[in-house]
């Protein structure tokens, strides 16, 4: 056997420190690389600048705040400051200062580069900064970026969102990147277009882009950036100054700044052909994300680069969307006779597009498809060619493509693989169902969120929010910082005469004070419950960004005018001599339905808003300090005797706790606690219930390996690994928090070290709160030969089901095709919260294996009972879940040396 060839020298600082080469990174990490790299290219320009970096947490950025704290020796070395703000807008507020040093004495660099991270949400909030900050411009060395997460399948928001064209009205020019290489290439283009047009600048990252690992190349010169040679640049230039009157700054952003703009997109190709035949009659247009989801079509389709010359086929990669560079749209037109536009979401290129071709002086203009075919924009009844709903996938886009290219080229190649993909899914799975995300085992919310019988709860944002489809009485939300507000509005119009707002210490710090002062000034009865648990648990477990304590929070809400406050607490004990607003009452969290009735019942008989501070630390937020050994781990252990269980579920009722599990038994489902994931908060045993025993001072026995025992085990053989003749796709499904996403990272690190192209997507949404995740993983010889991250439909070489839950949901089984798709499946089923709810067990791991076997076949799936196996050695759900890895890559189902 040939000596496989030798690993990629790779260190985990790579991707922060490494001057020229490959990497592998996630989108994330590769945001916290920009600015140090702008950096590096301004200091061999010559250049002495600083940067500073400012935004608010929030998914599909959510992890970037604690990447850039990670990495704070990096950004320091590189005089680059991260400032995490108190909410997006006046972080946005601060990045306009940036742009503002040089117009005052004491300057100590040339420029500030700035960065502003947040969601589409916090995009709409902060629209007022943005629309002042980029009427007065960014500085001639410095540049803003605004780096934007959309969520368009609203995995992780409450609205299904785009900003586009919020950007557009704002007169920022939008730069959208389709690969974690492009948030680099773009990133760095988009500080030079800064500078250059004076314009603040987006950098629009959607889900499947930004919450993506891969390969990506660094270079000092990459990418090369041309100054315009053919703008002629107004007196004064288009930077920053002061003073600025209105109507001169409006002059010269709609005048010059965006005419310097679409200049630096011509120098630079950021509106470009990137496949073109001798005869093309069809031509796509896509952005971004979208462009990826139409290369990865035209391998769903079996079209190469060949046969898409052979077709007519002509490909224009936008990546500048707004505004649009028209020299360049007008030469991908010439002789076209369609164009179709691919874009996620409402057409914002199509637009632009009717516009320039409209006024050709030809008189010749290509038939332009997008949203619909043939029907106006607000036309009834439209069939729509690209959805503006949900979200855009390599399917869709296939499906589209292939009924525009049958128009021209006729193949019956093509007409089949159409059909194929016409096809209809995979019929639904007979057992399993959902796994949603729910509260953590031991969370305060699952106490906290509980009202009086009679009573009513609205939710905000925030881990809180869950309680809006779980028995608690709580419906509707609103944005963040809005809680309880749209209560002045109904209050005079209703026969209600109190409800309860849920509002999150992380919200309340953002701007929810201030919804507390609305409810205060418009005399309405409503209580508050700020729920203080000492952590933003919902994106990680991240601080607020701040001082916040119990004390200060009554001592604000005294001074906002809240006459009546109280406290409930695990820990009551703890604010004896506390320095709490006058009038603060202490209780125990036991007492929580008594003091909301006094509360309740005291805001009514005045007219007036009442709060409870509910003081609890996350239960996610205390399992990761007492592993650093930061908060007390208590020596006392709940267990459930199963002879003495009967199954009635008042430990469930009690604590709504996922770690409350079924067992089976010759006497029927009993009930026994996972102590593996006991986060140790005690209120199962507020039940009336003998099966209780608690052991004090007592340690888990670890696994009964025996010492030195992997000595005897035989060498097992290596397999057989995938050819890689062609991109391979594996998909890991699983549940949140235990370890999926480690796989994936893993995976794409083997590939990195074997000098393989790989891309990893975390499917995530919820899934820190124990909800599906899923992760899709593809390879490649090369790295320019992946496109779209994840899995498209009937795609799925292999599936790890790491939970066959999630495996058997209808995501996952419309990626698996009979005849392609090999499965590998842990046999052991965690429940769902549907136990928790109804008491009972929702399915079977026989009835879940039996679904996936008729899909796939019995001779390409096998199921092995991981939990158990890796329990006798480590005893955690990453351990069963790295078994599992190690059990495919055993089946030949991993390409990689894993």
């Amino acid at each position: 056997m040939n000596a496989p060839p030798p690993l990629r020298q790779v260190t985990l600082e790579d991707k922060y420190a490494l001057e020229r080469g490959a990497v592998y990174l996630s989108a994330i990490q590769a945001l916290v690389r920009l600015p140090m790299l702008q950096r590096d290219r301004d200091a061999r320009a010559g250049l002495d600048t600083a940067g500073f970096v400012s935004g608010y947490r929030g998914s599909p950025l959510g992890g970037l705040d604690v990447a850039l704290a990670r990495a704070r020796p990096h950004l320091e070395r590189h005089r680059i400051r991260f400032q995490p703000g108190v909410n997006e807008d006046l972080a946005a507020t601060a990045v306009w200062g940036t742009q503002q040093v040089g117009l005052f004495p004491g300057a100590r660099h040339d420029g500030v580069l700035a960065m502003w991270y947040g969601k589409a949400p916090g995009a709409d909030r902060s629209g007022d900064v943005f629309r002042h900050g980029n009427a007065a411009g960014a500085a001639r060395h410095g540049g803003v970026l605004l780096v934007t997460g959309d969520d368009p399948a609203a995995r992780s928001t409450t609205v299904a969102d785009q900003t586009d064209h919020l950007y557009k009205a704002l007169g920022i020019p939008v730069l959208a990147p389709a690969s974690v290489q492009d948030i680099l290439d773009l990133g760095l283009h988009g500080f030079a277009l800064s500078r250059y047009s004076g314009c603040w600048i987006a950098l629009k990252c959607v889900a499947d882009v930004v919450e993506s690992s891969a390969v990506a190349a660094i270079d000092p010169g990459r990418p090369a950036i041309a100054l315009p040679d053919d703008f002629a640049m107004p007196a004064g230039g288009l930077s920053i100054r002061y003073p600025d009157w209105m109507l001169e700054a409006e002059a010269r952003l709609k005048q010059h700044k965006l005419y310097a703009a679409v200049a630096y997109a011509r120098a630079n190709a950021l509106v470009r052909v990137t496949l073109d035949g001798p005869r093309a009659r069809l031509g796509v247009a896509a952005a971004g994300k979208a462009y990826a989801d139409l290369r990865q079509a035209l391998v769903m389709l079996g079209i190469d680069e060949a046969a898409a010359r052979d077709m007519g086929l002509r490909i224009l990669k936008v990546d500048m969307p707004w505004p649009l560079e028209p020299d360049a749209v007008r030469r991908f037109a010439a002789g076209l006779e369609e164009i179709l536009v691919v874009e996620e979401k409402r057409p914002l290129v199509e637009e632009q597009m009717k516009e320039q071709l409209y006024h050709r002086p030809d008189g010749a203009r290509p038939r332009i498809v997008g949203k619909r075919a043939d029907a106006g924009q607000w036309e009834p009844d439209p069939e729509w060619v690209i959805p503006p709903t949900g979200e855009l996938s390599p399917a869709i886009v296939a499906r589209a493509l292939a009924r525009r290219l049958l128009r021209f080229h006729p193949a019956e190649a093509l007409r089949a693989r159409l059909a194929a993909l016409e096809a209809p899914a995979p019929a639904p799975a007979a057992a399993g169902g959902p796994r949603p995300p729910w509260f953590c085992s031991g969370c305060p919310h699952n106490t906290s969120t509980r009202v009086p019988e009679g009573s009513r709860a609205t939710a905000g944002i925030g881990c809180h929010s869950m309680a809006v489809w779980m028995d608690r009485n709580t419906s509707t939300w609103t944005h963040m910082g809005g809680e309880g507000v749209p209560w002045i509005g109904q209050a005079p119009y209703t026969e209600t005469r109190h409800i309860f707002a849920n509002l999150g210490d992380g919200t309340y710090f953002h701007s929810g004070h201030l919804a507390v002062r609305a409810a205060v000034a418009a005399k309405v009865p409503i209580t508050y419950k700020i729920l203080f648990t000492d952590a933003v648990a919902m994106t990680g477990g991240q601080p607020v960004d701040g001082e916040l304590s119990v004390p200060a929070v009554t001592r604000q809400m005294a001074a906002e005018g809240v006459g009546r406050i109280a406290v409930a607490s695990d820990e009551p004990g703890k604010y004896a001599g506390a320095d709490l607003a006058p009038g603060t009452t202490v209780h125990h969290r036991d007492a929580l339905d008594r003091v909301q009735r006094e509360l309740r019942d005291w805001s009514i008989a005045r007219g007036a808003v009442s709060v409870l501070v509910y003081d609890q630390t996350c239960a996610a937020e205390k399992r990761r300090r007492r592993k650093r050994g930061a908060y007390p781990d208590p020596a006392r252990r709940a267990f459930i005797n199963t002879m003495v269980c009967e199954g009635c579920g008042d430990c469930s009722a009690q604590s709504n706790c996922l770690s409350i599990e079924p067992v089976e038994t010759e006497l029927g489902v009993k009930r026994r606690i996972n102590q593996s994931s006991c986060n140790k908060d005690y209120s199962c045993l507020k039940g009336f219930c003998p099966s209780f025993v608690t052991v004090e001072g007592g340690t888990l026995r670890r696994g009964r390996a025996a010492a030195g025992a992997a000595a005897d085990w035989p060498a097992l053989p290596e397999p057989a690994q995938a050819a890689l003749d062609a991109p391979y796709a594996l998909l890991v499904t699983g549940i949140g928090g235990t370890g999926v996403v480690t796989i994936g990272a893993l995976l794409g690190m083997a590939a990195h070290l074997e000098g393989k192209g790989a891309s990893v997507l975390d499917v995530t949404g919820l899934a820190q709160k124990g909800g599906a995740v899923t992760s899709h993983v593809r390879f490649a010889a090369r790295p320019g030969e992946i496109h779209a991250a994840r899995i498209g439909d009937g795609e799925a070489d292999a599936v790890l089901a790491c939970d066959l839950v999630v495996a058997n949901g209808a995501d996952a089984r419309s990626r698996m095709r009979a005849g392609r798709t090999r499965l590998v499946g842990n046999s052991a089923v965690a429940p769902t919260a549907d136990f928790t709810l109804k008491q009972a067990i929702a399915c079977t791991a026989e009835a879940l294996e039996a679904d996936l076997t008729g899909l796939l076949g019995a001779e390409r799936v096998a199921f092995v009972p991981a939990a158990r196996l890796a329990a006798a050695l480590l005893g955690d759900a990453i351990a069963t879940n790295l078994f599992m890895l190690g059990f495919a890559y055993q089946r030949g189902l991993v390409p990689v040396g894993a």
